[in-house]
C-alpha cells in the first residue's frame, strides 16, 4: 500500500471514529451543522483581526480553524445516517448553513482588507462572494426547472480548499483570484447549460418546470 493510500485510510478510520462517538450521544445532527457554522465564523473573526506583522499567525490560525469546522461539515450528514435521524428538512438546513459559513470568511477577508485599506481588494471579495452565492443559486434554480444542473468545477469543496490553502500559507490575493474568475466561469457554464437544456425539452414537446410564484 502506497503512503498516500495508508494516510487515506487512517484519515476514514479517524472519521469513522468521530462519527460512531457522536452518534453514540445521540446528538441532532442539526446541531452539529450549526456548531460548523460557529467554527466558521470564529475563522472570519480571525481574518478580521489580521493586521500588519500577525498577518501570517492570524490566518494560520484561521486555517486551522477552518479545517475544524471541515470536520463538522463531513461528520454531520454520516451521524444522521448512523442515528437514523436523515430528514429532509435537514439537508436544506444544511445548504443554508453552507451559504452562511461560506459568507462568514469573505466576510471576514473583506474586514482584513478593509481595515488594511486595499480597496482594491475589498472589490474582489465582494465578486467572490457574488459568485459563492450564484453558483448554489444556478444550479438550485436549474434544477428546479431541468432536474439536474451540476456541470461546472467550482463548487464549495473547492472554494474552501482554496481558502485554506491561501490561509495556511499566506497567499490569500491569488487563492482569491482563482475563485472569483472560475465561479463566474462556473456560473455562466449552468446558464448556457440549462439555456440548452430547456430548449432540447421544448423541442422534444416536455415543458421545463413552470417558475415558483
Amino acid at each position: 500500500m502506497s503512503w498516500t493510500g495508508a494516510f487515506g485510510r487512517a484519515c476514514r478510520v479517524v472519521l469513522y471514529a468521530i462519527v460512531r462517538g457522536l452518534a453514540l450521544t445521540r446528538i441532532s445532527p442539526n446541531v452539529l451543522t450549526f456548531i460548523g457554522l460557529v467554527i466558521n465564523i470564529g475563522a472570519a473573526v480571525l481574518f478580521g483581526y489580521a493586521s500588519g506583522a500577525n498577518t501570517q499567525r492570524m490566518f494560520l490560525y484561521a486555517g486551522l480553524t477552518i479545517i475544524l469546522a471541515g470536520i463538522f461539515d463531513m461528520v454531520d450528514g454520516r451521524v444522521a445516517r448512523a442515528t437514523g435521524q436523515v430528514t429532509t428538512f435537514g439537508a436544506f438546513f444544511d445548504s443554508v448553513i453552507d451559504r452562511y459559513s461560506d459568507l462568514a470568511l469573505f466576510f471576514g477577508l473583506l474586514v482584513y482588507y478593509a481595515r488594511a485599506n486595499r480597496f482594491f481588494y475589498v472589490v474582489l471579495v465582494a465578486v467572490v462572494m457574488t459568485g459563492s452565492v450564484m453558483v448554489s443559486y444556478t444550479r438550485a434554480r436549474a434544477e428546479s426547472l431541468i432536474g439536474s444542473c451540476k456541470v461546472g468545477f467550482m463548487e464549495r469543496p473547492e472554494r474552501i480548499v482554496l481558502v485554506l490553502i491561501g490561509a495556511l500559507f499566506n497567499h490569500m490575493a491569488p487563492v482569491l483570484w482563482v475563485i472569483a474568475f472560475l465561479s463566474n466561469v462556473t456560473v455562466i457554464h449552468r446558464i448556457l447549460y440549462t439555456w440548452r437544456r430547456t430548449k432540447e425539452m421544448t423541442a422534444a414537446g416536455a415543458s421545463p418546470a413552470a417558475p415558483a410564484a
